[in-house]
């Protein structure tokens, strides 16, 4: 079915004068017009015109696309190099924090053994502390005792053995 050079050119996503100008090239007996004058292209027509346009087309587009397939790999590269320094500073920087890390674990194992041997000679001074206390009380309850002993003795047969060794008895 015949087509106007404007459908022929929205297809092609071409302008008119595009199509225009291939179909004034056209073999006479490939251009026809319709009953208004308008020129119309038949299908041979429009295979010839296609033929023409989208050779170049594909052509340009495949250029395009090598164009912007290099300077895509090219970014690509470069973003994956830039990358790669980054993880590279990233590894750098963890290593710098774990070497760091572990001093400072190294340091509280040394305190954490340090207080367990303060803690260690506390309980051994508390325990010979309790040990001496109760030396200590069992003395202090011998020494009550005895007090008590010597208390419950009566006071009379005490001053019955002395002598009454008073300086005016002398007189």
């Amino acid at each position: 079915m015949p087509k106007t050079i404007r459908e022929l050119a929205n297809e092609l996503k071409v302008s008119k004068q595009t199509i225009q100008y291939h179909y004034q090239r056209l073999p006479t007996k490939n251009r026809q017009k319709d009953r208004q004058g308008k020129n119309m292209i038949s299908p041979t027509a429009e295979r010839i015109i296609r033929d023409k346009v989208e050779k170049p087309l594909i052509a340009k587009n495949q250029q395009t696309g090598s164009k912007k397939e290099t300077k895509t790999s090219k970014e690509n590269n470069e973003l994956i190099a830039t990358l790669r320094r980054e993880v590279a500073d990233l590894k750098s920087q963890r290593d710098k924090q774990l070497a760091v890390k572990d001093q400072q674990i190294s340091s509280k194992d040394r305190q954490i053994e340090h207080l367990t041997k303060l803690i260690d000679q506390q309980q051994q001074l508390q325990l010979a502390t309790v040990a001496e206390n109760k030396k200590l009380s069992g003395l202090l309850e011998n020494s009550n005792t005895f007090q008590k002993h010597q208390e419950s003795e009566p006071k009379e047969d005490i001053h019955k053995n002395k002598t009454n060794n008073s300086w005016w008895r002398f007189w």
